[in-house]
């Protein structure tokens, strides 16, 4: 049995992956879901000091609390910036990093650094009229997203703070030797938000790059062939 630990998008939590814990069940495969702190079923804890670096911390910890090696650890959207540093952190313990659409960061780089001008300027516009100067009111979730999955997000996405978009990321180019991978999901919304990441995905050598024609949330709308795709670059299909 091999475990995958996924890490959520921003404004999401654990349970945006549900659609997907019976197929990795009936694949054999081992899936946690951690949900970082001032998320989900942890927004008791929300404030204006959690940053990157804590929720870094929280899968760092869920790792090695449960002993993990030989990890597959994959990370949606903002998620990217955090199993990037997470890979850093603990590189023995990654066996393979794959990004869904997710933000690719290099060192000394924070999440607003890597959207478009445009998208980061109505951030900023939001938090200030909308967000008290420090939360990050959550993005509407693409039109293709099916109605119950719709209602069961209404309930659970909530703010983030504005210090996960913008604390930077200082690598250690510890995690330079983990096999990664990149999935591009080319139904984009109203900003190209991972463009870049993904063309520099596509500029790394030895990693392996896909796309999918999808919109952003792949776990939700088409979440067989996502599994499909995950366990193929991870090289668990027969």
């Amino acid at each position: 049995m091999n475990t995958f630990v996924m890490v959520h998008g921003a404004w999401s939590a654990g349970w945006a992956w549900w659609r997907m814990h019976s197929l990795f069940l009936a694949a054999h495969h081992r899936l946690l879901t951690p949900t970082c702190t001032g998320l989900g079923e942890r927004s008791h804890l929300l404030g204006p000091r959690i940053d990157l670096h804590m929720h870094v911390d929280d899968v760092v910890r869920v790792i090695e609390s449960e002993n993990l090696n030989h990890v597959i650890l994959v990370g949606h959207s903002y998620g990217g910036m955090v199993v990037t540093g997470v890979a850093d952190r603990i590189p023995d313990r990654i066996q393979q990093l794959i990004y869904i659409d997710a933000l690719l960061p290099e060192s000394e780089e924070c999440a607003l650094d890597l959207m478009p001008k445009a998208q980061r300027a109505a951030i900023l516009e939001d938090v200030k009229n909308n967000g008290f100067g420090w939360l990050v009111p959550p993005s509407p979730l693409p039109p293709d997203t099916p109605d119950h999955d719709q209602k069961l997000a209404q309930g659970r996405r909530g703010p983030q703070p504005l210090a996960t978009f913008t604390s930077p990321l200082c690598l250690a180019g510890e995690a330079s030797n983990i096999p990664s991978a990149y999935i591009y999901c080319t139904k984009t919304g109203l900003y190209d938000t991972f463009g870049l990441s993904a063309s520099r995905a596509q500029a790394r050598e030895g990693w392996q790059y896909h796309e999918l024609p999808a919109s952003h949330n792949p776990h939700i709308t088409i979440p067989e062939q996502l599994t499909t795709l995950l366990l193929s670059i991870a090289g668990l299909t027969n």
